[in-house]
């Protein structure tokens, strides 16, 4: 009789853990635990975000509850409410958790239209990766999309987030501004995907010539990403309106062109001096990226 108690019990134990593992649950039955139980298995995105603060407020897990809560608020578009939330208890959170609160936070921000702030946040991105402070001070970091796990380079963060700050930039219509940011990204990890980016930016600024060597490289299958049905899409979209604009001689320059588009900002200034150094092997604290770049510092502070 003990055996077979014992064998049922293992039985139990074994689809408890088949269950978790199957639906990427914790084990346990703490508040995170049942919320993520809400949100993955019973699909209820409004009881989940109720444990999700419970847990917060229980010191259960902060770091996931605090990030997933802002995900699942986004989804049910409560955006605003998710963002506050971030800012209200990140100071809860470990120093491990901040650097992807900052990303949840910029698809927050990107879906709220607070570009400004978008903006401000990539930029401080920016500098914690010349700081030495991205990754934990290390030179790669591990993601994970679609359940799978993968290295990302600081050559390939640093692309990133300068391809995101060039499309929050042509959100605000600051198109030479973008092109500059994009020009930058490119130099590090080119992709079709930046490169449409840069032709539209170009296309806006009446720069025809350039923007069809552009999405040349991009027609021609010359950049990670080209094979890609969405991206030769695009690169003919990008085409057509270039005839378009060619045949109509149609200036598209943005008005905020009279401003000067920010271009005079000392940040975007300072991208030629911090991207033109090379990436070699450093001992110091900065990442190699940004060795011996001090002069750009100063400007990085602004």
């Amino acid at each position: 009789m003990m055996m077979t108690m014992n064998r049922r019990k293992s039985t139990e134990i074994a689809i408890s853990t088949a269950f978790h593992v199957l639906h990427k649950l914790p084990p346990g039955d703490t508040p995170y635990v049942r919320a993520k139980h809400l949100q993955l298995v019973e699909k209820d995105p409004n009881a989940a975000i109720v444990l999700f603060w419970e847990a917060i407020n229980a010191g259960d897990r902060v770091d996931s509850a605090l990030k997933d809560m802002a995900i699942v608020m986004k989804q049910q578009d409560r955006a605003e409410e998710a963002i506050e939330a971030i800012k209200s208890f990140r100071n809860q959170c470990s120093k491990q958790a901040q650097e992807s609160l900052d990303n949840v936070l910029i698809d927050l921000y990107k879906k709220c239209g607070r570009v400004e702030e978008q903006i401000e946040l990539l930029k401080q991105k920016l500098r914690m990766i010349y700081q030495g402070e991205a990754f934990n001070g290390k030179p790669t970091k591990t993601a994970r999309s679609h359940g799978r796990k993968f290295q990302v380079t600081i050559k390939q963060e640093t692309s990133r987030i300068l391809g995101n700050l060039g499309w929050a930039y042509m959100q605000q219509g600051n198109y030479q501004a973008a092109e500059v940011v994009y020009h930058k990204a490119q130099t590090i990890d080119p992709d079709a995907n930046k490169a449409c980016n840069m032709c539209m930016c170009l296309i806006k600024q009446a720069r025809y010539t350039e923007a069809q060597a552009v999405v040349d490289l991009v027609l021609q299958r010359k950049l990670l990403g080209s094979d890609e049905p969405k991206s030769i899409k695009r690169a003919k979209e990008l085409v057509k309106e270039l005839e378009k604009c060619k045949s109509s001689s149609t200036i598209l320059i943005s008005s905020s062109n009279s401003l000067g588009l920010k271009i005079e900002d000392a940040f975007l200034e300072g991208l030629d001096q911090w991207m033109n150094h090379q990436w070699t092997p450093s001992r110091s604290r900065r990442l190699p990226i940004f060795e011996e770049i001090s002069p750009f510092r100063d400007q990085l502070a602004c």
